[in-house]
This record gives C-alpha cells, sequence and structure tokens, in this order.
C-alpha cells in the first residue's frame, strides 16, 4: 500500500526562525517522516525575522493572488516557497503584508503580544487550507503544530469538510508549553466564523480567548494529540483525556518513530490518491 500523505501546518521551523525546542521539532520531524517513505508538504508562517535572501525564499505566482476576507476586510494571499537543503525538504510559506511583512512572531521588539495575532492565526490556517486545494493535493492527516494553527482542526472538521482535498483528512495537534501570556483581541470569535464554522460552535468557549482556549478549540476538533513538549500546558493534557482523544505522551528517544505509530493508529487504513498534477 502506498505511504500516507501528511501535511505539516507549523507555527516555527529551523533555521528560519531562532532554534527553539518547537522550531526544531517542526524541522526535525517532518524531515524524519519524508525519509521514511512517506509524502509530504510543509507551511509556516513567513514571520518578519525571517531572512529572505539567506533562506533562498522566492514568491510562487500561481498560488498567490486570493484575497482572503478576515473581519471584512480583504488581505491578499502571497506564497512563497525554499528548500532547506541539509534536510532535503521543500517548505512553503504564508505570507502578507498586514499581517506577516517586517512584523516579529507572536511579539513584537518590545516584548508586546501583536492584538491582532488572533487574525494572523486566522488568516494563516485559511491560506493554508486554500493553497493546499490550489496544489490538488489530499493529505490523509494534517500534522499542526503550535498555537498558529489552532483554529486548522475546526475549518477541516466543518467549513471545508466537504472540500475534496479534506473529505477523509484526520487532524493530529502538537501541543507545547504555553507562548501567550494574554488574551487575543475580543474580534477572534468574529474572525475565526466562515462557511459552516459558526458562531454557534464558538459559544462553548470563553468570550476572550487565551492559550488554554486555542488548546480546547484544537483539542476538540482534532483526531489525535501530541505532547510535543514536556512543559505542554496540564490542564490541556487533562482536558484532552477527559474527552478520550487519543494521546501520544512526549518521549524523548525515538519520536519519529512513535508518531509515525501514531499516525497509522489514528488513519488506520492507507489511501491511495490522485498524484499532484
Amino acid at each position: 500500500m502506498a505511504k500516507k500523505k501528511i501535511l505539516f501546518i507549523n507555527q516555527e521551523i529551523a533555521p528560519y526562525v531562532p532554534d527553539t525546542h518547537m522550531s526544531l521539532m517542526g524541522r526535525d520531524i517532518p524531515q524524519a517522516i519524508q525519509e521514511k517513505g512517506y509524502e509530504i508538504r510543509i507551511f509556516m508562517p513567513e514571520w518578519g525575522n525571517i531572512n529572505e535572501r539567506r533562506g533562498q525564499l522566492h514568491e510562487v505566482q500561481r498560488l498567490s493572488g486570493m484575497n482572503l476576507i478576515i473581519d471584512d476586510t480583504d488581505h491578499p494571499l502571497i506564497i512563497k516557497v525554499a528548500s532547506i537543503q541539509s534536510a532535503k525538504i521543500q517548505v512553503y510559506f504564508i505570507d502578507n503584508d498586514d499581517y506577516f511583512n517586517k512584523r516579529l512572531m507572536e511579539k513584537d521588539d518590545q516584548g508586546e503580544e501583536y492584538p491582532d495575532n488572533g487574525e494572523r492565526a486566522v488568516f494563516f490556517a485559511r491560506g493554508v487550507l486554500e493553497t493546499v486545494k490550489k496544489l490538488r493535493w489530499v493529505p490523509d492527516i494534517i500534522h499542526c503544530q503550535g498555537w498558529m494553527s489552532a483554529v486548522v482542526p475546526l475549518y477541516i472538521k466543518t467549513a471545508y469538510h466537504d472540500e475534496p482535498s479534506f473529505t477523509n483528512t484526520k487532524v493530529i495537534t502538537s501541543l507545547y508549553g504555553n507562548s501567550l501570556t494574554k488574551g487575543l483581541a475580543d474580534n477572534f470569535k468574529r474572525c475565526v466564523e466562515f462557511r459552516e464554522a459558526t458562531a454557534d460552535l464558538l459559544k462553548p468557549y470563553n468570550d476572550i480567548f487565551d492559550f488554554n482556549e486555542l488548546g480546547k478549540l484544537a483539542i476538540d476538533y482534532s483526531d489525535g494529540i501530541i505532547q510535543a513538549d514536556p512543559a505542554m500546558n496540564k490542564d490541556l493534557l487533562g482536558y484532552a483525556t477527559k474527552k478520550e482523544t487519543p494521546i501520544l505522551k512526549f518521549k524523548k528517544d525515538n519520536f519519529a518513530d512513535a508518531i509515525e505509530d501514531f499516525y497509522n493508529q489514528v488513519a488506520p487504513d492507507d489511501t491511495t490518491d490522485e498524484e499532484e498534477d
């Protein structure tokens, strides 16, 4: 049987951003999974601290040009691509002048969290999913990493559930330690609304989304959860346990092997899809 197709939606990937536990996992896990014979695609935001020249990023014209409406405002979607030669992997970048260009990651250079972080997460999620549709590539599993991808599971199970690219896709979320200290702006729920991702689905959550609420949203719509960091929020781990969501606990050694086994647990049947045009 053909190996599964894995879509990685990552918040951080080394060497494009400074080395952290998350950014190193963002590079090492996709590399290891590809080396096991899986077909992969990888996306991350083009954070403002990424050096385009050094990273050799270039725009993909055929994928760029779409406008995404977030909170009644049009935002152009720009897609760039680069390769990590040492890892033999290619990375797609989601870019936009309003949300990412010349801006850092979750905090500015004064250490203040950006007030529109929620909008940025929504734009990133929708930008990735729309681009995958354009690629005409059908992932068996979407593996999300970090709070920036927390909206993806909701969209896959609601707004995009009838899209041919995602009809049978399983979603796995890797959770890490807290990185947001403040709640998102009060327009976040309004920004999330899209197609079947309605306001009613967001009523169970607090009016102000913080790191925990984002984690709960991801857990509620994921088919599996990975404790990717020993410092993962224990409340979220308990929340996932109570919901009886399959959980892969953190393993220091042979983590890629454990993740491969977890993929097969969450999506046990191999599928053969049409090749990308």
